[in-house]
């Protein structure tokens, strides 16, 4: 279904989605498959509505974003269920994602009441400066499969605290958690074009977006390829943009780290979600006096994971999106072992009994890796880790700040004075120290570089969704 102008519909040719468990095979659901037409529709109910909803008190919305918030918490089971069941991540890891999603409701719901504007001293005795905050206007929001609940909530709570109404295209690997959302909100009452749900053709949807001078933001959680060529189309009505791109994280463990807990941090950073999560490791630093110790640690943990469908009990790494993700993780890890590389462990797709029907891949060590191989500057999106060595606190910045990415990057050291000096040395806009899962409501999410600009997240994740405008009286 498409939810245009608060009505449930189907598109106008007719055509699907079909939605299908990367763990199984099996078809999960359907979805209308909109295009160009639906995205004219629902642009112009969400300019209408704007009207009307920029004029609503923070109170009210408040109060419609928290409705929305404990409808999902009553039916986080059930929605969990349809994350695990479209894109593969384990129950428990959908379950954590749902709480995060909730809580970014619960967050804006409260930010919204502190959007303040500001007095000035005038230059002339006469005058008078006030400064206003002011919502944008429509946002167009594009979000991710990898996160399906998380990053929808991400950009339409900040929105609709702020007064925009959003016109939003899920990706087209799990709409089916989408649409649990806008029943959520369109249960709690929320007026009619306030927000939309267009899925379908990313070309027509994402295309009559940008073409639009109605459309006054744009927010993307994606590829930076992508991403590049969002801000390119910008240009031509000059739109507001937040763009939260890829990643290739470092993590540095430093000789004097807790090895126990720094292996435990990467494996859960590289891992969850079968290493597709655009803030996962990498690329992992240890100090050389320690590498054998690190990897033959990390190599008895990670053999013991357990690999299958996310809705089994015990499942601790799902299965990857599709059939071409999994042939990059293999394309890296053959580049790798070609040059040079040993493979500590994994380092195939699983075509067992048990995982024939699915999309499953091997959760994978690499030692002896160097930056001639691909998997150390590309971002693999998959269950790989690739194990590098560093001999001084001085190589380490330097290897880790040596990408076009800056989105994550995470440390172990038990030295707080090095935790200080490396964590300001490190050109990302998120440093983990000792912190594998850094990401947090409160916190603003977001990188530098090539791996975005704005952020979501926070006191800050309001601003994007906000224009300043300058009041200035003469009394006389």
């Amino acid at each position: 279904m498409l939810y245009i102008n608060g009505e449930w519909c189907e598109s106008n040719s007719g055509e699907n989605i079909e939605v299908y468990n990367p763990a199984t095979g099996e078809l999960v659901g359907l979805a209308a498959k909109g295009g160009e037409l639906e995205a004219e529709r629902a642009i112009q109910a969400a300019s209408e509505a704007y009207l009307s909803w920029k004029k609503t008190t923070a109170k009210e919305h408040y109060m419609y974003i928290k409705r929305a918030a404990d409808l999902l918490r009553e039916r986080t089971d059930e929605i969990a269920s349809i994350i695990t069941k479209e894109m593969g991540k384990p129950l428990s890891e959908a379950k954590g994602e749902m709480n995060l999603a909730i809580d970014y409701l619960d967050w804006y719901a409260e930010e919204g009441k502190r959007i303040y504007g500001d007095t000035i001293p005038a230059s002339a005795p006469n005058k008078r400066i006030v400064i206003l905050r002011q919502p944008i206007g429509v946002v167009g929001a594009i979000t991710p499969w990898n996160f399906p609940i998380a990053m929808l909530t991400r950009k339409i709570a900040p929105a609709l605290a702020a007064g925009c109404t959003v016109v939003l295209k899920a990706a087209s690997a799990t709409p089916l958690t989408a649409i649990e959302v806008f029943k959520a909100f369109h249960d709690a009452g929320l007026p009619k074009g306030v927000i939309n749900l267009v899925n379908g053709s990313a070309q027509e949807i994402v295309g009559t977006m940008m073409a639009s001078p109605k459309v006054r933001k744009i927010t993307f959680t994606g590829s930076t390829e992508v991403g590049k060529e969002l801000i390119r189309q910008s240009a031509n009505t000059m739109k507001k943009v937040s763009m939260e791109l890829g990643g290739h994280a470092p993590f540095i463990i430093f000789e004097d780290a807790d090895l126990e807990k720094a292996v435990e941090g990467a494996i859960l950073s590289k891992f969850r979600n079968a290493g597709q999560t655009c803030v996962c490791t990498n690329r992992i630093y240890v100090q050389k006096s320690i590498e054998k110790q690190f990897a033959s640690l990390m190599a008895e943990k990670v053999k013991d994971l357990v690999v299958g469908n996310g809705m089994q009990s015990g499942v601790s790494v799902g299965p990857m999106i599709d059939k071409k993700a999994m042939e990059k993780a293999q394309e890296h890890i053959d580049d790798a072992f070609q040059k040079g590389a040993t493979v500590l462990c994994g380092g195939t797709q699983l075509n067992e009994e048990e995982y024939v029907n699915g999309n499953f891949f091997a959760p994978t060590i690499l030692c002896n890796v160097t930056h001639k191989m691909k998997i150390s500057y590309e971002e693999t999106f998959g269950p790989v880790a690739p194990i590098f060595t560093f001999e001084t606190e001085e190589e380490a910045i330097q290897l880790a700040n040596n990408t076009e990415y800056g989105l994550a990057s995470y440390m172990y050291t038990k030295d707080g004075s090095r935790m200080f000096r490396v964590g300001e040395a490190l050109e990302y806009g998120i440093v983990g120290i000792n912190d594998s899962l850094p990401t947090v409501a409160q916190a603003p999410f977001g990188g530098i570089k090539e791996s975005g600009v704005g952020r979501e997240g926070g006191k800050y994740g309001i601003e994007d969704y906000l224009e300043y405008k300058f009041l200035s009286f003469d009394l006389e």
